[in-house]
């Protein structure tokens, strides 16, 4: 068996570590302990519970994440719990008892929020499939083929909902700071997800594949540079973006003029740094892949 590695990893919220684990140490599932007493069947929540300042615990996937009390700094005691995570899994440790794992609430749903690249945009990823496609929506007039982006537009400070296949991607007005609004934005998607609400309207749900059968057609009666161009944002700059909470769509290629024409969506539209990654990330590899062909990348989204 290899062994296991813990990595720290901050999160928008100061009292909230990740301890991200390289392998898998739950079978898709995901647990929430406020107390020792709840903790009853993860012998590993158990021992962490007796350290003083461990306030919460999720533990989901690959990684561990522990809210604590204001009683210390993180940066004081993040690299000894690390270790005492690591330690605790390669002794053999068990993380949740088979016969006694607790019942995830619901349909198990596991929300977790990341900031992003965009100071505006936070991005909450689910343990979950969402959508099919991506969809985004800056109004809640657009929002209506979607409930659950609906919903988020009653929150006064959300300004635009990005949909991708496991996570949202909130963008608020400056109004609000993410310190106050991010725990609720999260228990919200949560409690919405574990409820089983639709998140996209079934007859827009039910075109995807439509929808789908048209984009193939008319990729087949693009040239075979934008054919290029489209294969290299997939390969190589969609997975990224995404990371970022964020998509970025092909437009258009103009053989004369050898530009691309792009669409920014979720956390990557209105980003400061939007620019920076188009020029010196995009369009860099975009002319680097494929030389003399293509002379610059345009967002005409902004």
């Amino acid at each position: 068996m290899s062994t296991f590695e813990v990595s720290i990893k901050e999160t928008s919220n100061n009292n909230i570590i990740k301890f991200e684990i390289n392998q898998f140490i739950t079978q898709h599932q995901s647990f929430e302990f406020n107390n020792i007493d709840e903790a009853k069947s993860s012998p590993l929540a158990q021992q962490l519970f007796y350290l003083p300042f461990v306030k919460k615990i999720y533990i989901s996937g690959n990684f561990i994440a522990i809210e604590r009390y204001n009683i210390i700094e993180w940066k004081d005691v993040q690299e000894e719990v690390s270790e005492q995570i690591a330690t605790y899994l390669n002794s053999g440790g068990l993380v949740v008892e088979e016969k006694e794992k607790p019942t995830p609430k619901a349909s198990s749903v596991s929300v977790y929020a990341e900031s992003t690249p965009n100071p505006t945009t936070m991005k909450f990823v689910v343990n979950k499939r969402l959508v099919p496609t991506s969809y985004e929506f800056t109004s809640i007039e657009e929002a209506k083929l979607s409930p659950l982006a609906s919903e988020l537009f009653h929150f006064p400070f959300v300004k635009g909902v990005f949909l991708d296949e496991n996570f949202v991607s909130v963008t608020k007005y400056d109004m609000a700071d993410w310190n106050d609004i991010t725990m609720d934005l999260r228990e919200f998607i949560r409690n919405y997800l574990e409820q089983g609400k639709e998140i996209i309207v079934t007859e827009v749900s039910n075109a995807v594949n439509k929808t789908s059968e048209q984009l193939d057609k008319s990729y087949e009666e693009l040239d075979d540079i934008s054919k290029e161009i489209i294969s290299i944002l997939d390969e190589f700059v969609k997975p990224a973006v995404a990371r970022d909470g964020g998509n970025i769509q092909f437009t258009s290629y103009n053989p004369e003029t050898k530009v691309v024409e792009v669409v920014l969506q979720g956390a990557c539209s209105g980003c400061p740094s939007s620019t920076y990654t188009l020029k010196s990330g995009i369009e860099n590899i975009l002319k680097e892949m494929l030389q003399g062909k293509v002379n610059s990348v345009v967002a005409i989204n902004g």
